[in-house]
């Protein structure tokens, strides 16, 4: 057995006891890799980091130093929510990032989907890299990889963590949720006392909410996408879908229609609603919506978001199109 397969005879965590159990052997692991030395954490804010330092945290506290990176394609209000609960509430030693500009000045221009995704993972990379160097004694590196990522790329995940560091930055691994898969370590998660906006997060790309801005990456046409993003998932929450549906997102494509505002002709951005179920992400069906609900958000988007004048759905499935758009 190598050390990146799942013991045949692990139990699926299911339960709060059996995370409690998962919890305790894992601080017991970490005091006894880490010691008294020091690691590092890429904290996206994401499920799989986030229970990497609320781990790491219990284990060995200050010892700990998380690095969250605000490239300016997260959804609204999630950095703010990193620095709350990692530094406010758990007292973690973070370090928070503003490299918005650096990000977006990097991408200016950019249509081609991969091209972007490049340029996301690679920046990313490097901000990580320069912060790293400002620390001292740093010999391991977390990560929250899952058993999923094993399986599919090997145990390096992009942009939620940091493989492809430079060489001189050579730390030692910490991967305490690598044996769990996704709703194991939202279990985990919840034992721990993250809060269900984390725990239950829903899936999200990488490059954030960069695949959701269609084409060239402009500040206003973001902006539309993520203010949108905010609505729907207001309204799906209030409408009781955001346990029902398993992805659900806003996307603002990079061309404008002609519509009405005020009276006055107005030539603007359409909003594309998605909203999708899936086991496995390979295949996916559309989830039939209300249409009472998908007129009172279209009419608070239309209203409430600058530069938007149509909202439309999206019904393909997968296949024949994908769950992104990029």
């Amino acid at each position: 057995m190598t050390d990146n397969v799942r013991p045949a005879d692990m139990a699926r965590i299911t339960t709060p006891e059996l995370a409690e159990a998962f919890i305790a052997q894992q601080l017991t692991a970490l005091k006894a890799q880490i010691g008294d030395k020091k690691v590092l954490l890429a904290l996206s804010g994401g499920v799989d980091s986030s229970v990497v330092a609320a781990l790491l945290i219990r284990a060995v506290g200050k010892q700990l130093t998380c690095v969250h990176v605000n490239h300016g394609l997260l959804r609204k209000g999630e950095p703010e929510q990193v620095v709350r609960v990692f530094r406010e509430e758990l007292g973690a030693n973070l370090i928070y990032v503003d490299a918005v500009d650096r990000f977006l000045d990097k991408l200016a221009g950019v249509a081609d989907p991969e091209t972007k995704r490049k340029i996301i993972g690679k920046e990313f990379i490097d901000v990580f890299a320069e912060e790293a160097r400002k620390l001292d004694g740093i010999q391991f590196l977390a990560q929250g990889t899952i058993y999923p990522d094993i399986l599919e790329s090997g145990p390096v995940k992009s942009h939620h963590n940091v493989g492809g560091l430079p060489p001189e930055l050579n730390f030692e691994l910490v991967e305490p949720v690598k044996f769990l898969y996704k709703d194991e370590v939202r279990v985990v998660g919840k034992a721990l006392g993250l809060p269900d906006s984390m725990v239950y997060r829903q899936p999200f790309p990488g490059p954030g909410l960069g695949v959701r801005c269609v084409g060239a990456i402009t500040r206003d046409r973001l902006e539309a996408v993520r203010e949108s993003d905010a609505i729907l998932r207001e309204e799906f929450a209030k409408a009781g879908l955001s346990g029902k549906v398993w992805q659900y997102f806003t996307i603002v494509p990079d061309f404008r229609s002609t519509g009405i505002k005020d009276g006055k002709r107005s030539f603007e951005w359409p909003v594309i609603i998605r909203a999708v179920n899936t086991q496995d992400a390979v295949t996916a069906t559309i989830e039939e919506l209300d249409w009472k609900i998908l007129a009172h958000i279209t009419e608070r988007i239309t209203h409430e978001v600058a530069g938007v004048n149509r909202v439309l759905y999206d019904l393909t499935p997968k296949p024949t199109g994908t769950i992104e758009w990029e």
